[in-house]
């Protein structure tokens, strides 16, 4: 389906159809496209009315689906959505016609538990089943969320670094300019945002030499100037959508998740497993430590906290600073010879 064939503000994701128009919440449609109660749904959405399927039966399926349809779900970003979506599957696949009002706390605890092996799938499915319980407490099924102060399964956690130079440049001789993966990856380290709101980057976003930028996790709006790097990939790429990154037929903005692939090919292809998108925003902080620029200036790119930007750059900024400190040192004994 071509977006030419979708109404206003209307655009097809890998889960379904959104309704995504600026400064309005994105909602995901419900009803198929094409329906009477498609274009009913589309029409309650202009007038700002969503409206929610009564549910008559109280099964895991029935409240998955009432969850579709509620602010919590429709308010997600298309991306959240969609890692939602997965859990939430898995959870009708698992436990379909179970009673979630009879659920206990020793059960969310054996479902997470089952899935130890897999850190983050347990945690995460947590996370989602603390929210959906949470939805079952308010449609009156139940008195309390069983999901609430269960503990995630502890990890250890390695600690995010940003891409070695010699891995960028490996990166950059794989994906010339003109490529999707070289455009992606000169946004992010570029302009020091996330790969939400990259991969939201218009070609209209493009004022005064700069780019105008609104983080979506954050409200921020910021102006970063382009950098030569990334000026060479924007005068190589495409201009055949509204959007700057894009899928392969050029009719809508390029997918996390196929953007993540394409990239975690190239990782592979160079040596670079250990190191992946969101380390690129690490690039970006630490080259502007390393240039000498304060906490301020730092921020003034990537729009982070003062906090993020020490935790961002703190392995560069000890070294950095360690290369002062033994330089001063040994300034100091040549001086006492």
């Amino acid at each position: 389906m071509a977006k030419r064939e979708l109404p206003k503000h209307v655009y097809r994701q890998r889960n379904g159809l959104y309704f995504q128009r600026r400064g309005w919440p994105s909602r995901k449609f419900v009803n198929e496209f094409g329906s009477p109660e498609f274009w009913q749904e589309y029409a309650d959405i202009l007038n700002g009315d969503a409206p929610v399927a009564r549910v008559t039966k109280r099964d895991f399926e029935a409240l998955i689906k009432s969850y579709r349809q509620s602010p919590r779900y429709v308010r997600l970003k298309p991306r959240t959505a969609l890692d939602y979506d997965k859990y939430l599957e898995f959870f009708r696949a698992r436990m379909g016609t179970a009673n979630p009002a009879i659920m206990k706390r020793k059960d969310v605890i054996r479902l997470r538990d089952a899935n130890a092996d897999k850190i983050y799938f347990a945690n995460y499915s947590l996370r989602v089943l603390r929210v959906l319980m949470e939805h079952c407490v308010d449609l009156g099924w139940r008195d309390a969320n069983p999901a609430k102060g269960v503990s995630e399964l502890k990890a250890e956690r390695k600690e995010r670094e940003p891409w070695p130079r010699d891995l960028l440049a490996a990166y950059r001789a794989a994906c010339p300019p003109g490529t999707r993966e070289r455009l992606l990856m000169e946004l992010c380290v570029g302009t020091g945002q996330r790969i939400g709101d990259v991969l939201e980057m218009r070609w209209s976003d493009i004022q005064d030499g700069g780019f105008v930028v609104k983080q979506n996790k954050t409200g921020k709006e910021l102006w970063v100037p382009i950098l030569h790097e990334l000026l060479t990939s924007l005068e190589a790429a495409n201009r055949h959508s509204v959007f700057i990154l894009t899928n392969e037929r050029g009719t809508n903005r390029w997918s996390y998740r196929g953007a993540s692939q394409a990239v975690r090919n190239v990782r592979k292809q160079i040596g670079a497993l250990d190191y992946d998108i969101h380390s690129w925003r690490y690039n970006a902080a630490c080259e502007l430590v390393e240039a000498g620029c304060s906490d301020d200036l730092v921020a003034a790119v990537t729009g982070q906290s003062p906090a993020m930007v020490l935790h961002y750059t703190k392995k560069t900024r000890q070294m950095t600073r360690a290369k002062e400190a033994q330089r001063r040192r040994s300034n100091h004994m040549k001086s006492k010879n």
